[in-house]
Parts: structure tokens; C-alpha cells; sequence
């Protein structure tokens, strides 16, 4: 639950991800997904059998909602310090044909040998995780996200496409069945996967956020002409504007 962070920090720590029902009311789904169909690409933005929109927090301010909201927030802060910020947020529609199956990692920050982490004897830190907010139900046939339950601790990468049916102790790819408002959160070394939109006629609907300890760079795209809308800074929240980047004096500033 929501409300539960040290439960959910716990199955971060055991198996590399928690799952969070119901962030999102069904209202909130419903505009979200209005929201996403009228976006215009831009940048690093693709679209085909696949829209991918980067960095829509700073489209306008009605995308700040998703930085902090309750449960989220609190096992970010948890687990990557109350300066934490976000690394970026995509939108995505995935409509029928689309095929996201490359299970991978997404980041290894140093390799460990697994029977310290096994052991116990070396504990992970969290360093940056991704929460995907579910905006349409998932079923086995709309482009469920795949996981393999404690693979974080294999202290290794799976690099993109190279391992089409990974297993790790046995244990193979998961797919993770949700309703639309609920939200996975998971850490980068968990081994992972998109899939395929099987159905004939639904789009899947989905909101990311990257979040990470401040000490990692943002990735804001189109990077070096990077600039914030006003209209966002001036709409957002003391704590978003830290997740945008707006943090305290440090030794290193």
C-alpha cells in the first residue's frame, strides 16, 4: 500500500521493485490519457507504433502532478535521500504492433559478485529507480512490463537484446498484471522488459518517472538547448522544484 513505505522499501531491497495500487483515481487516468493524445512531438520525441514523449514535465504544469505524488514520493525520498531528483518523464501510447520485448537492465552502477549480494554480505544501494504509472488496465495481451524478481541481486548487466529468454536461478520473466492507476516502481538492475500489444484494437497508455540520488546528472532532452518553461517553474510546488533540480548549496556547488 501507498502508506506503507518501509514494506515497500523492504521489496526494493528483496525484489528489486514494489508495486503500489491505486495512486491514480479513474478520473485521474481518464485526463491523463486525454492529456497524452494531445501532445505534439518534439525533440528526441518518436511516434509511430510507438509515441514516446520525453521530458513532458515541462510541456506544461498540469505534468508536475506525477513528480510527487503520494506513496511514490515518499519510497523515492526513502530510498535516495530527501534530495533526490527526477532524471526525466515520458509519456508513452503503444498501439497494436508494437513490440517493446528487450529485456535488459537498465542500469549497473558497478558489478558485485553474486554470492556477496546473495549472502548479504553486500547491500545493493538504490541509486535510481523507475515508476511507471499504469494508465490503461494491463493484461497478458497489452504490453504487460516483464521482471524477473530479485535479478538485482545477479550483480551483473543484461545487455539490450542480447538474451531473448533470460532466467536467473531458475527463474524467467514475470509479467506484472495491474488495473489503470496503479504504479510499479523498480531500481535499475532489476532484469526487465517492455512487451507486445497484442490486441487488435487498444493503445496502452503509460506515464514514467526516473528518480535518482542528486549526486547523478539530469537527462533533459534536447540537452544542450535545454530550457525550462517558465510557466512550470513558476507553477511548481517548493518540493518539485527541488525534483527539477532546484537543491540546496553543497560542498560540490
Amino acid at each position: 500500500m501507498a502508506d506503507d513505505v518501509e514494506g515497500m522499501t523492504q521489496a526494493l531491497q528483496e525484489d528489486g521493485f514494489a508495486f503500489i495500487p491505486g495512486v491514480l483515481t479513474p478520473e485521474e487516468v481518464e485526463i491523463a490519457r486525454k492529456k497524452i493524445d494531445g501532445l505534439k512531438p518534439f525533440g528526441f520525441d518518436g511516434q509511430g507504433a510507438t509515441d514516446h514523449y520525453k521530458c513532458v514535465f515541462n510541456r506544461e504544469p498540469y505534468w508536475l502532478s506525477f513528480l510527487d505524488r503520494p506513496g511514490v514520493i515518499d519510497l523515492a525520498e526513502a530510498t535516495m535521500g530527501q534530495e533526490c531528483h527526477i532524471l526525466g518523464q515520458s509519456a508513452w501510447r503503444s498501439h497494436p504492433g508494437h513490440n517493446g520485448w528487450q529485456p535488459h537492465t537498465d542500469r549497473i552502477f558497478f558489478e558485485v559478485p553474486e554470492h556477496l549480494l546473495l549472502s548479504g554480505e553486500v547491500k545493493l544501494p538504490i541509486y535510481l529507480c523507475t515508476a511507471h504509472f499504469y494508465l490503461s488496465d494491463i493484461t497478458e495481451q497489452l504490453c504487460p512490463t516483464y521482471v524477473i524478481p530479485g535479478s538485482h541481486k545477479s550483480g551483473r548487466p543484461l545487455a539490450w537484446g542480447k538474451d531473448p529468454d533470460p532466467q536467473w536461478h531458475g527463474k524467467k520473466l514475470q509479467p506484472v498484471l495491474c488495473k489503470a492507476g496503479d504504479v510499479l516502481f523498480f531500481r535499475s538492475e532489476i532484469w526487465h522488459s517492455g512487451s507486445q500489444n497484442r490486441t487488435q484494437d487498444q493503445t496502452r497508455y503509460l506515464m514514467q518517472v526516473h528518480y535518482s540520488h542528486r549526486f547523478i546528472a539530469q537527462q533533459f532532452s534536447p540537452y544542450i538547448t535545454w530550457q525550462f518553461n517558465p510557466e512550470v517553474l513558476e507553477a511548481a510546488n517548493p518540493r518539485q522544484l527541488r525534483l527539477l533540480g532546484n537543491h540546496k548549496k553543497t560542498a560540490y556547488d
